[in-house]
């Protein structure tokens, strides 16, 4: 696990959490659990996809920006809703270029913690290939990885270990 660029201990009474990574590296698993273990709302962004995108990335087609943006736009105002009523979230988002994750906390950054969950290319294509219970196409993997820019300001996550495991590591190391 490495920490780089953000602060360990929760300063302001809530926090946003956003969990990314490419698809199949524990977004929503990690997600899920650490917002469980917190005490906190947790939130999906696919969830947040219109019916086209998901649609397109069933079949394997790989979404451009043109489809992201107004998704993109939507997380964007949803952030700011909870950040508006102070309500604690971990989103599970994939947030995979710098630019979508710039537009997501614009105006909030102090208020935000990435956590950046990073495995190989062959952990991740094997997990991917065991999912049924998800509608991205296991042909869109390497685009995700073709797209991915790591952040410099997250915390870093190793995905080889287990779910409990990964989110303790997570709330140590944001002091939760």
């Amino acid at each position: 696990m490495e920490y780089a660029g953000i602060k360990a201990k929760q300063e302001a009474a809530f926090l946003v959490i956003l969990v990314m990574g490419v698809s199949g590296s524990g977004k929503t698993t990690i997600g899920r659990l650490l917002a469980e273990q917190v005490g906190w709302h947790f939130a999906d962004a696919d969830d947040f996809h219109p019916a086209g995108n998901r649609d397109k990335l069933a079949a394997g087609i790989p979404l451009t920006d043109e489809d992201r943006w107004p998704w993109l736009d939507l997380l964007q105002s949803t952030l700011k809703g909870w950040i508006e009523h102070r309500r604690s979230t971990v989103l599970a988002c994939s947030a995979l270029k710098s630019v979508y994750r710039r537009h997501l906390v614009q105006g909030w950054e102090d208020l935000v913690r990435w956590v950046y969950l990073r495995g190989d290319v062959d952990l991740i294509a094997r997990r991917v290939a065991a999912r049924t219970d998800h509608f991205m196409h296991r042909d869109l993997l390497a685009n995700q990885f073709d797209m991915l820019e790591e952040p410099a300001d997250a915390l870093v996550v190793d995905i080889d270990e287990s779910p409990d495991r990964i989110v303790a590591s997570i709330r140590s190391a944001l002091g939760l």
